[in-house]
């Protein structure tokens, strides 16, 4: 059993919950917002601000992130774990998986992501580009109808777009919280996770629903309202990781 988190090492089966626990994972994720609103909001903005900095930093960053991005993602599941069993929240608890023997499968399942979100862009842009060639060839020619091909390839590169990118999510999310509870392999995670949100799709369109609207909200005002809807959301990958796989 591992001291920090009490979790066994080793996989679990994702149980099914229902539907309406999509909504659920929203309201018991902001009440462990509120136990300690203040730090995490500062945690989330010492976060974007170094997202920002390594955006800026051509290729190197942005490999970077995409590597880096899991170690602070199970740091903040940790973060929650010890705030929900009553501990006091410190900003150093965004880089405690930067020590330790997480930090090297958080920085693989990265790597994963990485690969993953390269196939992904390179499929989606192939599809992209053959419809601009279309559009332009058939715009050239006077066709009518390859134009309106060209316009149904680009739709299908959106909607690939969106398909891929949201098996991606759905294979991703349970990931960093099964590293560092259960110190399982990152591949195993991936795949534990994927079947997981599967398993509890309806859930997670309850749960979407919500966020499109809290997103929309959070936008309006500049986009301040991501300052607490950025650390929620975060939030309610640790809640519905604890709803479904358990400690």
């Amino acid at each position: 059993m591992d001291a920090l988190t009490g979790a066994t090492p080793g996989g679990a089966e994702p149980r099914a919950v229902d539907g309406g626990r999509g909504v659920a994972w929203w309201s018991e994720a902001w009440v462990l917002f509120t136990k300690a609103a203040g730090l995490w909001i500062v945690m989330a903005l010492v976060l974007l601000a170094i997202v920002v900095v390594l955006s800026f930093i051509p290729i190197v960053g942005g490999l970077a992130l995409a590597l880096l991005l899991p170690v602070f993602i199970g740091s903040w599941m940790l973060a929650a774990r010890k705030v929900e069993q009553g501990g006091a929240l410190e900003v150093g608890d965004l880089f405690t998986c930067f020590k330790g023997d997480r930090l090297t499968p958080l920085l693989v399942l990265g790597a994963i992501l990485l690969a993953a979100g390269i196939v992904i862009g390179f499929a989606v842009g192939a599809l992209g580009l053959g419809a601009l060639f279309g559009l332009f060839a058939g715009g050239m020619a006077g066709s009518g109808g390859g134009v309106f091909a060209a316009l149904g390839t680009g739709m299908l590169a959106l909607l690939a777009g969106l398909i891929l990118g949201m098996l991606l999510t759905m294979a991703t999310w349970f990931a960093p919280a099964l590293i560092v509870f259960r110190q399982q392999p990152p591949l195993e995670a991936v795949k534990a996770s994927f079947a997981a949100s599967l398993k509890n799709i309806v859930a997670f369109l309850l749960w979407g629903v919500i966020y499109i609207v809290a997103a929309i909200v959070a936008s309006i005002p500049f986009g301040l309202g991501w300052i607490v809807v950025g650390p929620v959301l975060l939030l309610t990958a640790y809640v519905s990781y604890q709803d479904i796989f358990g400690a």
